[in-house]
């Protein structure tokens, strides 16, 4: 039984659909590439913070991300 018009439209549009669901899959995954490697990201920012965590455990020095920064011998002014 031969196929009529319609299920042949009807498929080509299936086709079509289902290749804009791949394109559209991969510029997804690509994007999601670009911002890993995005310097700046949280993902670049959060392993920044880790490792200065990891640090400052080296050193026993408590890592406060709020706390500024302590003053140095050179930056305290001699008492007299």
């Amino acid at each position: 039984m031969p196929r009529g018009q319609s299920t042949f439209t009807k498929r080509q549009k299936e086709q079509a659909r289902q290749q804009r669901q791949r394109d559209k899959a991969e510029r997804r995954s690509q994007r999601k590439l670009d911002k890993q490697t995005e310097p700046g990201s949280a993902d670049s920012l959060d392993e920044l913070r880790q490792n200065a965590e990891a640090q400052a455990s080296l050193f026993q020095m408590p890592h406060d991300r709020s706390a500024p920064a302590e003053p140095t011998i050179s930056d305290k002014k001699p008492s007299g």
